[in-house]
């Protein structure tokens, strides 16, 4: 038995390349990227920094060390 150990995995995955082509898992991949629809933070980063933001407010770990204004100072020097 071979189940659930690396030569297993190893011998299923020979097996699909042989049964179904060595381009096997390339196509499921491209399947699962063609079939997202949320987008998520990378199509809006702004949405990304608003909810860090809110997230920052929100936290239980006391006040961050550098404030967004203080960063952006810095980041204009």
């Amino acid at each position: 038995m071979m189940a659930g150990t690396k030569a297993g995995g190893r011998k299923a995955a020979e097996t699909n390349r042989r049964k179904y082509g060595k381009d096997f898992y390339a196509n499921i991949g491209r399947e699962g990227g063609k079939n997202g629809r949320t987008g998520g933070f990378a199509a809006n980063p702004m949405l990304a920094r608003i909810a860090g933001a809110k997230g920052g407010r929100l936290s239980k770990r006391g006040p961050a060390k550098k404030t967004l204004e203080a960063r952006a100072a810095a980041e204009k020097k």
